[in-house]
């Protein structure tokens, strides 16, 4: 630790945004770096402290806490205050394949247990994770790097997420050939087409990291979905082993009256065929533009609806979360080092105070009926205020309050609600076994299937989570796979 009253003598800053009314007129990223002399200071702000809760990556009631990488946090934002670059970038990759990927859209569970956290304000380590990672890009030091040995095997990897790249880049480190497959049209998976460009630019960011991969031999075979136009026979004959990591894509539905209207989308058709059009410079999306838009779902993706929408020029926006707001500061019952489950105002509500002059969310709010005009078209949401309790069961569910009804003009209707699992046509063909929740059976750590060659990674095994959860299991399930196919393995 280069300053040991660095965490005194400083207070947290994080870098700028664009301004809100500013960003909106186009798609570009809209967080900012802090200077290098500020970046030193913030990394002088690390306390090295005798137990880094930053870098545990455990579940603490349910929530993630720490870093599921465990990125060496103390270690490089040591490096940064020194001035020592490259060596950061380099302990930063010891565990995390793309910190370009976490350093945009990680939520930072490491901050939300950061030692220092628990009195003061956290480090701010996610801004300096980024700050690394794109610093090595704009210095040269990112080079492709073939692996050293081949080993005569060859690997499929199914799905290019987070989960299926870090598997794939691990791999192909440890020798073997890996191709990877994608029913897109691009490579990417969520990165690509599930976030929105202003959070994670597609040519400039996830795209430049596919191309270095591709340069250190891995192959990206897109368009293709096995089971349909790639037979499960052939991709067991032509290679030795076969990682799956498609992703949990089952969006949760919301079967209430006037489901079947014109106008109502899940959020990835609607963010999905965006990105596509300002990809393919096309105008075929679903547009918001002077439209009342209604979001049912609260989280990430709902927020990312916010901000597309906002672009497109909606008339008005409404984002309908049935859960409580959560307070301001931790509650008792959310300790630190659990993740805080406070008040937090994300890009896409932040744009939508700054047009529109109020937070979009609604809070404790569930829609109850859609309603059509003579054309079929969705025109109207209904909805009513809940309150949460116990049932006989114990458990907490949401009842309807009488009289909280309140009807929402909307012209166009998202669901954000999460999703269920993965889709399920491909698992039955290639015959895995799986859980209750209908994700793929395979245990943490081991990452093996019921078929011994084929090993599986990311929310297709644990259900929806985090980019970095993905990555996480992603190189597990590389690790796994190696030690499968050689008998021991290398690989972290």
């Amino acid at each position: 630790m280069g300053k040991p009253t660095g965490f005194i003598d400083y207070a947290r800053e994080v870098p700028a945004d664009r301004p809100p009314l500013e960003r909106l007129g186009d798609w570009n990223e809209f967080h900012l770096h802090l200077g290098e002399d500020k970046l030193k200071t913030q990394g002088a702000r690390c306390m090295n402290c005798g137990i880094p809760f930053c870098q545990t990556g455990l579940l603490l009631n349910g929530m993630t806490s720490g870093c599921p990488v465990n990125n060496l946090i103390p270690e490089w934002n040591d490096l940064v205050y020194r001035g020592n670059w490259r060596e950061a970038l380099d302990r930063l990759h010891r565990t995390n394949n793309f910190p370009e990927f976490t350093g945009r859209v990680c939520p930072a569970p490491c901050e939300g247990s950061c030692t220092l956290g628990s009195i003061d304000p956290p480090v701010t380590i996610k801004s300096i994770e980024c700050a690394i990672i794109d610093k090595g890009w704009e210095e040269g030091w990112l080079a492709p790097e073939s692996p050293q040995v081949s080993t005569g095997k060859k690997v499929a990897v199914v799905g290019s997420g987070p989960a299926g790249l870090s598997a794939a880049a691990q791999l192909n480190r440890a020798g073997h050939a890996v191709t990877v497959f994608e029913r897109a049209d691009r490579p990417g998976g969520l990165l690509m087409y599930g976030i929105p460009n202003m959070k994670l630019d597609k040519e400039g960011v996830v795209l430049r990291r596919i191309k270095k991969m591709e340069a250190e031999g891995i192959s990206f075979v897109c368009s293709t979905e096995i089971g349909k136009n790639y037979p499960v026979d052939k991709l067991f004959r032509e290679f030795s082993a076969v990682v799956l990591c498609t992703g949990a894509t089952k969006p949760r539905d919301l079967p209430i009256e006037g489901r079947e209207a014109k106008g109502i989308h899940f959020a990835m058709e609607f963010l999905t065929a965006n990105t596509r059009a300002l990809l393919d410079k096309s105008h075929d999306f679903i547009s918001a533009k002077d439209k009342d838009v209604v979001i049912i779902g609260g989280g990430d993706t709902g927020t990312d609806c916010v901000g597309t929408s906002l672009r497109h020029g909606c008339k008005s926006i409404v984002q309908l979360e049935i859960l409580p707001r959560p307070p301001m500061e931790r509650a008792a019952d959310n300790p630190w080092p659990e993740w805080p489950k406070v008040f937090r105002a994300d890009y896409g509500q932040e744009e939508a105070a700054a047009k529109y002059g109020d937070d979009p969310r609604v809070y404790l709010t569930t829609a109850t009926r859609f309603e059509t005009d003579k054309s079929g078209h969705v025109k109207a949401v209904h909805t009513v205020k809940v309150k949460w309790g116990k049932n006989e069961k114990g458990q907490f569910i949401p009842t309807n309050i009488p009289g909280s009804e309140k009807v929402y003009p909307a012209q166009l209707v998202l669901l954000a609600m999460g999703f269920l699992g993965p889709e399920q046509p491909l698992l039955e063909a290639l015959g895995v076994e799986r859980d209750p929740r209908s994700n793929i059976k395979a245990e943490h750590g081991k990452f093996q299937t019921s078929i011994p060659h084929v090993f599986t990674a990311g929310d297709c095994r644990r259900g929806q989570s985090l980019v970095v959860w993905a990555i996480n299991e992603g190189r597990g399930a590389a690790r796994e796979c190696d030690r499968f196919l050689m008998g021991k393995t290398n690989l972290l």
